[in-house]
């Protein structure tokens, strides 16, 4: 990874301290207290989740912790059937008789979807706040309805397997296109570790999957930057660099309950999501690896078994970590796009086509761009590479530890045919304007054939 010369000063000066790695100032600790300072800029940095705590139990203190946060009377409970039994009863106990507590148990399986949403909130009208029980879905249905709501919400996680926590978006299906749409923070995020090391093997394995990738992110994110002039922030992957490390290396303990390794899991999940929030953008966490994982979402076929996010990504962040090593060989050249509107709506159908379309047009490859940016690569490849060949882990590294935790590598492991899963190499570029090294290689005329690779 790579690292701001203030972090590279700041780590020699440790050195000569023999000051360990575990000993320097606690990054989210800095957060937390506004004490962290942007390397880049020297500015302050306030996290847009204050109220943040990691214990090895919560137990006992929910009450305390919810009344910090100043809610009204009456609050929403929002939790499916079986996070309601792993906490929300808890929850709710502990919050009766000090507020006015309704409680929405959804269908297990529920889908973030516009359709679930508008119900929710139909059902909360009355509420003065909400707080979230569950993980992924649980987290973006509560997130979603209480931003258009205009109230706030808090949410006790119940299991380490998404990094969406404390970030300012959700992932919401809207009218069948898969989307990231703008929500809010929450006002207080709370991490029982006991309840997270006690969740099901796979979703701790796909919490690792979601933060695995911030490898594959960070090196789209800086190609499009040095290729396109698009923004990019390092400040994301500076709050990473410690907690990333020492969990690839505790991934073997995750799914043995081990505590100390989910605190590592949970502290890099939730600092991926401040990152994304910080710098307002979900560009730190999610790129060409999310892009493929959303065309799957988009277009899988109905009959496949229910697979989680992060399980998805780790697969397709092996892929594109493959892709990305495979590019940076060899300075691309590229040419100009030849798939039509037409193409897109064949392959998309009427109803997405039409967003796909308006996404497509803002980085289609016409003749100026390509000669623009083939002189560009021209020029500066060699730095071009280097640069993001240092945000890159190796391939081996990626896979050694997905290993290590019985995570999935494969399309097979997540129930997908690989002529599906090609075709989501092929064109998952296609649904949204982020320019990622799927763009790099089909522009350049080799990602069909590199497919087999991936």
């Amino acid at each position: 990874m790579t690292s701001s010369p203030e972090r590279l000063a700041r780590d020699r000066g440790a050195a000569a301290r023999n000051i360990t790695p575990s000993e320097r100032e606690d990054v989210l600790a800095l957060l937390l207290s506004g004490q962290y300072r942007d390397p880049e800029s020297a500015a302050t940095v306030v996290p847009p989740t204050p109220n943040l705590v990691i214990r090895d139990t919560l137990e006992g203190a929910e009450a305390g912790l919810v009344e910090q946060l100043g809610f009204g009377k009456r609050i929403a409970l929002v939790a499916d059937a079986n996070t309601h039994e792993v906490l929300g009863r808890r929850i709710q106990a502990a919050l009766s008789g000090r507020y006015d507590v309704e409680s929405v148990i959804l269908p297990v399986g529920v889908h973030p979807d516009d359709l679930t949403t508008d119900r929710l909130r139909a059902t909360t009208k009355t509420a003065d706040a909400f707080v979230a029980v569950g993980s992924g879905t649980i987290n973006d249905l509560t997130k979603y309805a209480s931003a258009l709501e205009s109230k706030p919400y808090c949410v006790f996680a119940t299991a380490p397997s998404m990094n969406g926590y404390v970030s300012l978006t959700a992932s919401i299906t809207v009218k069948g296109h898969k989307s990231t749409v703008p929500a809010q923070p929450p006002v207080g995020a709370f991490f029982d570790l006991g309840v997270l090391a006690a969740a099901p093997k796979r979703m701790i394995r796909a919490g690792l999957g979601d933060s695995i990738c911030r490898t594959t992110a960070q090196a789209d994110w800086l190609l499009s930057h040095l290729v396109l002039d698009t923004p990019y922030r390092q400040l994301p992957f500076d709050l990473l660099e410690d907690d990333e490390a020492a969990l690839l290396d505790a991934a073997g303990d995750l799914v043995g309950g081990s505590l100390e390794a989910m605190r590592l899991l949970t502290r890099t999940l939730v600092l991926s999501g401040f990152g994304t929030a910080i710098v307002g953008s979900s560009a730190p966490a999610s790129q060409a690896e999310h892009l493929v994982s959303h065309y799957i979402d988009m277009l899988e076929p109905a009959s496949r078994p229910a697979v989680l996010h992060g399980e998805q990504i780790a697969v397709t962040t092996m892929s594109m970590a493959r892709l990305q090593h495979a590019m940076l060989e060899t300075r691309p050249v590229l040419v100009e796009d030849r798939q039509s509107d037409t193409d897109l709506t064949a392959r998309y159908g009427s109803e997405l086509s039409a967003s796909v379309i308006e996404e497509f047009d803002q980085k289609r490859l016409n003749r100026r761009r390509v000669e623009d940016l083939n002189d560009r690569l021209s020029a500066q490849w060699p730095e071009i590479r280097d640069r993001v060949s240092a945000a890159l882990l190796s391939t081996a590294k990626i896979e050694a530890t997905l290993k290590a935790a019985g995570a999935p590598l494969t399309p097979a492991d997540i129930h997908l045919d690989r002529a599906f899963y090609v075709e989501a190499l092929l064109h998952a570029r296609e649904i949204r304007n982020r320019f990622t090294v799927l763009d790099l290689a089909a522009g350049s005329g080799v990602l069909e054939t590199m497919v087999d690779l991936l």
